[in-house]
């Protein structure tokens, strides 16, 4: 089949890429031309585990290939994504559809054959008739279908979402529609993906749901986490033991410093929006959404307090800077905010990441980036965990207290046992698991 994506951002670069290893034609258009220039090189704009050798494989065999001219890459579509990018709009929270709806007239004036056009962004219940909309205005002739086909890809795991998916969700309720989309996912029949068509409008809402509802069990476990430090239980072993119910299950139940990245953090926001709109709010995820915000500072009160409660002219070490490892993505990571804290209460920030450095230098300033965990320790009288990423799991303690000022580590990730890094010396903060001195306390006053 001959697929446009409207947009080569993450989504629609990773969509556009597989879709072309499935054996469709894919042509992705961007308006950027520096990025077009790149994808052309076979340099990617993001990072994402093996996309620049499914983008070079795809693009030697004229299957994928890069444009900015929207009105050659929609004539000839059978299928065509709007991939573009739906930020929260400043102000209101509301989701920015500037650019879908700009995409959708642009799509209607080049519309030239039935094409089925697809909302892949994450777009508020009701964007699809504004699409439909745009276009019949544009084009009052055109002969076309817009669908709604949320995605459900993780960052640093999207290739493999988007080949083996949980579900694929697909609204509409127009049979032509209906499928030129079985055409597109046939590939996909091979693995039994489930497949599940419903109306537009619940589909668009389907994606929101599902973010919303990880987000909560995410905040869920933080506040647990924060409950067993006081009460003397440990995290870890709640998480396991409630995620071993089937009704619950075990992914995201690590306690930590808050959600961020592109999805959570505005889609929890936008449904917010949504629901007030429509006179309906949704309780349970505006306390998410609060109790997320707070959360990330409030890391940055737990390494003050670690410090023996003043980072005032101390140097703070800071491992991880993007919102979750295998990828290079910033946008709302706890880091920003956990920094920001900390330079606010006099502290100097040491900072590394193995792969999010570049863009970790358009957000945040002020700060010395390094080139590796052990220079981030040097002079520093704390270190702080803030990503998971796999090079932070097994360093040389020694080494890296050898550079410390004062052998603290604050293990925002959990991904050390308290015991073995004591055993090197340190002091060693977790989240949601106690050290020995506060059970001990705890102990003596359930004692007395």
């Amino acid at each position: 089949m001959r697929i446009s994506m409207i947009g080569s951002g993450y989504v629609g670069l990773v969509s556009g890429a597989c879709f072309a290893d499935f054996g469709h034609e894919v042509v992705c258009v961007d308006r950027d031309r520096e990025k077009l220039d790149l994808l052309r090189q076979g340099k990617m704009p993001i990072y994402e585990p093996g996309l620049d050798e499914l983008v070079a494989v795809n693009t030697a065999q004229n299957r994928l290939s890069f444009t900015d001219d929207l009105a050659g890459a929609v004539a000839d579509a059978e299928a065509i994504f709007i991939a573009v990018g739906t930020p929260s709009r400043r102000g209101d929270g509301h989701a920015d559809l500037s650019y879908v709806h700009a995409a959708a007239t642009e799509i209607g004036r080049a519309l030239k054959r039935y094409s089925v056009v697809v909302t892949k962004s994450t777009v508020p219940v009701g964007t699809g008739d504004e699409v439909e909309r745009l276009i019949r205005e544009a084009n009052p002739d055109a002969d076309f279908a817009v669908v709604s086909n949320p995605e459900f890809l993780r960052e640093g795991s999207a290739i493999e979402d988007f080949k083996r998916p949980d579900r694929i969700v697909i609204g509409t309720e127009d049979e032509r529609a209906r499928k030129v989309m079985s055409d597109v996912y046939r590939p996909l029949s091979l693995n039994a993906a489930p497949v599940l068509f419903t109306g537009r409008r619940t589909a668009e809402l389907t994606k929101y749901a599902g973010n919303a509802f990880l987000a909560m069990k995410v905040t869920f476990i933080n506040e647990m986490a924060d409950l067993c430090e006081r009460l003397g239980a440990d995290v870890q072993d709640v998480a396991r033991g409630i995620g071993m119910d089937g009704r619950i299950g075990s992914k995201f139940l690590h306690a930590g410093p808050g959600y961020g990245g592109s999805c959570f953090p505005k889609d929890t926001l936008a449904l917010v929006k949504t629901a007030q709109d429509a006179a309906s709010p949704v309780r349970l995820i505006e306390t998410t959404v609060a109790i997320n915000d707070q959360r990330k500072r409030a890391m940055a009160r737990k390494v003050v307090a670690a410090c023996d409660g003043s980072v005032r002219g101390k140097t703070i070490g800071i491992l991880g800077l993007t919102f979750k490892p295998n990828t290079d993505d910033m946008r709302d990571a706890p880091a920003l905010d956990i920094i920001q804290a900390l330079k606010d209460a006099g502290a100097s920030i040491r900072a590394y990441d193995p792969v999010g450095m570049e863009q970790a230098r358009r957000y945040l300033e002020g700060i010395d980036f390094v080139d590796n965990a052990y220079e981030v320790a040097q002079g520093a009288s704390a270190v702080v965990i803030v990503t998971e990423w796999n090079a932070f799991r097994s360093m040389d303690l020694a080494r890296l207290k050898a550079r410390m000022a004062s052998p603290v580590m604050v293990d925002l990730r959990n991904i050390y046992r308290g015991d073995d890094v004591r055993a090197h010396g340190f002091s060693y903060v977790a989240v949601g698991r106690p050290d020995a001195e506060s059970r001990q306390a705890i102990s003596g006053i359930a004692a007395e």
